[in-house]
């Protein structure tokens, strides 16, 4: 019987033996994983592995670089997206950033840009400026695809440039490119005149769409021949006038 005992407790030892070794394997095995993954130059972050888009027309491609640079050699596996996609949303023009991962030392960065809708009159050239007011670039001339808003200035006349972006806003970007200008003294009154067309009275930024929708059906129009004002202010009521 203390034969069989003891030939009993040597195959345990012999199983919890066997039990220990296939677990410090298994802990070997995830600490070299660890260790790759999370130490292993093989898989840091390269700054030249990146694939960028977006930038639009006025995202300044140097800022993108030295935010990305900055992540460079840290382990691709630790590396935090959303800290990066915050930096790259305060750059100037960029609205917003996806920024996903590309293994094994790559990222992938996806810009959305904030393009510009129009050009106010500053002190040095021009201003150019998104729907929203910001200014995201600058130009010495008056761009050659971009309204120039004339407005009052001042706190007290920001409903009048408000209401001007948020016509541009909602006009279709062939229609908007075809505007050499637009004035408003009130909020009720902007009107626009077209490169090598009519004045356009288009009054509050109020059914935006609609107006547009029916201007460019008035300018496809034999109406619109000859036309020297197309007002759209009442847009069910439209009328064009003539010289």
């Amino acid at each position: 019987m203390q034969e069989r005992l003891k030939e009993r407790r040597s195959v345990e030892r012999r199983v919890r033996a066997i039990r220990w070794s296939k677990r410090l394997a298994i802990a070997g095995a995830a600490a070299g994983a660890a260790y790759v993954v999370l130490m292993s130059p093989f898989l840091e972050f390269d700054s030249d592995a990146v694939e960028a888009s977006g930038f639009g027309s006025v995202v300044d491609r140097v800022e993108v670089d030295d935010v990305v640079a900055a992540f460079d050699g840290v382990a691709l596996a630790t590396l935090n997206t959303s800290h990066m996609e915050n930096q790259l949303t305060e750059i100037v023009g960029v609205s917003a950033a996806q920024v996903e991962k590309v293994w094994p030392t790559g990222l992938r960065v996806t810009l959305t840009p904030s393009e510009p809708v129009a050009a106010i009159p500053a002190d040095e050239g021009f201003a150019l400026v998104t729907q929203t007011g910001e200014q995201v670039s600058e130009s010495e001339d008056a761009p050659a695809d971009l309204p120039v808003v004339r407005v009052p200035v001042g706190e007290e006349h920001e409903r009048i440039l408000s209401g001007v972006l948020g016509v541009l806003e909602q006009t279709p970007v062939a229609l908007r490119e075809s505007i050499e200008n637009v004035e408003a003294d009130t909020e009720d009154s902007i009107h626009f005149v077209l490169r090598d067309g009519p004045r356009v009275e288009w009054g509050s930024v109020e059914a935006s769409a609609v107006k547009a929708d029916v201007l460019e059906v008035l300018l496809a129009s034999e109406e619109a021949e000859g036309a020297t004002v197309i007002d759209v202010s009442a847009p069910t009521l439209p009328t064009v006038a003539t010289d």
